[in-house]
């Protein structure tokens, strides 16, 4: 017996397109404990903090962050174009009911 229903999978278009949007969502959360791990540092030899170490790591963690940030929004603006020239209901074509 062949079972009419549902796929059972997303198209991959879609299913890429939610774990890009998944990715940017979790980019705040990730950024901010990456800015607060220096927090949890220990001064290697001296009591004091060691500021040269601690203000490289945020800069690369920010240069980083800001990386991630293109790629992703390029890869949405990019799946988006995509599915604008393809999908059903664009360009005048009509989404079946």
């Amino acid at each position: 017996m062949k079972a009419n229903g549902p796929p059972k999978f997303l198209a991959r278009r879609s299913y890429r397109r939610r774990r890009v949007i998944d990715a940017a969502r979790l980019m705040p959360v990730l950024g901010l404990f990456l800015v607060l791990l220096p927090i949890l540092w220990r001064p290697a030899a001296t009591p004091e903090p060691d500021t040269a170490r601690g203000g490289l790591y945020l800069f690369a963690v920010w240069l980083l962050l800001i990386v991630v940030a293109f790629v992703l929004a390029r890869r949405l603006s990019r799946v988006d174009r995509d599915g604008e020239s393809g999908a059903p209901g664009a360009a005048g074509q009509q989404e079946p009911h």
